[in-house]
């Protein structure tokens, strides 16, 4: 294994055999963010790319998350694949995608998904399902036939790992854990193995 991004390689090769096992999205990732008390939040998204700069998944801004990770721009994360018995853990920093990124992105998803960036009010109180069903036929109606822009809400955000662990089940809760770390995003990786 080479040594300069060998947990992202090692992710490559663990996150192909998630998506050859796992039945349904095997890029479901827990993301943990903490509040302006420093209080955990903890929530699924979806990893939507990964290479030696790090994971990134997409939000609002406006949304819960992304108002914790205004006030603090470092988050953890963990997958976890039953069927494989392995989970997967980082943590780090955060950066923004670029807008170049955001937008590549965003246009490849569904065009009801779309508008549905633009009509909901994300973490926000909702009074009820046709509150949200009306929001999203005025934003239908708006763009008509018409391209559907990414909101400038609507944001990519790249955790930059310092700590990346691969976790493997073991008989007798003896696991297996393979740690990598370095101080900064731009650091040399240290490998060690802990205990269980």
């Amino acid at each position: 294994m080479h040594e300069v991004n060998a947990p992202i390689e090692l992710f490559r090769e663990w996150f192909r055999d998630a998506e050859a096992s796992e039945v349904n999205d095997p890029n479901a990732m827990s993301i943990a963010t903490t509040d302006a008390d420093g209080l955990p939040d903890v929530r699924i998204v979806l990893l939507k790319g990964f290479d030696a700069d790090g994971f990134v998944f997409y939000t609002n801004s406006r949304s819960q998350k992304g108002r914790e990770l205004a006030g603090n721009m470092r988050a953890a994360g963990a997958l976890h694949w039953k069927s494989l018995r392995r989970q997967v853990r980082f943590r780090g920093p955060v950066e923004h995608v670029t807008d170049a990124e955001a937008d590549a992105y965003f246009a490849s998803r569904a065009r009801d998904s779309r508008i549905g960036a633009w009509a909901s009010l994300q973490s926000q109180p909702l009074a009820d399902r046709t509150e949200l069903e009306a929001a999203v036929a005025r934003e239908t109606a708006r763009f008509g036939e018409g391209e559907v822009p990414r909101p400038p809400h609507w944001l990519g955000y790249r955790v930059r790992p310092v700590y990346v662990e691969f976790w493997t089940e073991k008989p007798f809760r003896l696991h297996d854990r393979l740690i990598f770390t370095r101080e900064k995003p731009e650091g040399e990786w240290d490998r060690k193995r802990f205990y269980p």
